[in-house]
């Protein structure tokens, strides 16, 4: 079982159908929605801000999910994958997002629907994500528009493999 701690009288609620690794850590002020999964050593710290999240949404080994105290919280929309090492900081993410691995999202930054923020990005402080794009580099810059193909064959994929796959995970001992 994961890690759920309540922390000053909050404690982290989910809806239904969830699936959280058994080193996740899931602290605080901490809102899931349904379907979503919480993988190894993803770290959920809803300590000094609160941290809402959506239906569908997937945190991938070892992503950081953090705020900023008492200024910026963070909120991750639905059919959203976090990828491994990601670190997702005091920031909005809105609808169908694709963070990629070792990617930053720093304070205030907003992710707009629809985009996806390629592997090792550094989204700095207050950088706004055109919806339907793709940045990448640090700072992130915009690369590209998205296509169809790449929200169907990357976004939506994703997302849905990850419910696949935590699956798997809810039918083994």
């Amino acid at each position: 079982m994961a890690i759920i701690k309540t922390l000053k009288g909050k404690k982290p609620t989910f809806g239904k159908n969830c699936w959280f690794a058994e080193t996740a850590v899931i602290i605080g002020d901490t809102t899931i929605g349904d379907g979503c999964s919480i993988w190894y050593g993803a770290i959920l710290r809803g300590d000094v801000h609160y941290i809402k999240i959506g239906n569908n949404v997937n945190i991938q080994d070892n992503a950081v999910i953090h705020a900023t105290y008492q200024k910026s919280p963070t909120t991750i929309g639905n059919n959203v994958s976090i990828a491994h090492g990601a670190v997702v900081h005091g920031c909005t993410i809105h609808d169908n997002v694709l963070i990629g691995i070792n990617a930053v999202v720093l304070d205030d930054a907003i992710v707009n629907s629809n985009s996806i923020v390629a592997a090792g990005a550094v989204v700095t402080k207050g950088t706004i994500i055109e919806s339907g794009s793709v940045y990448g580099g640090s700072p992130a810059k915009k690369i590209k528009d998205i296509s169809p193909a790449l929200l169907e064959g990357e976004i939506n994929r994703i997302a849905n493999n990850y419910q696949t796959y935590a699956g798997w995970y809810k039918t083994e001992d």
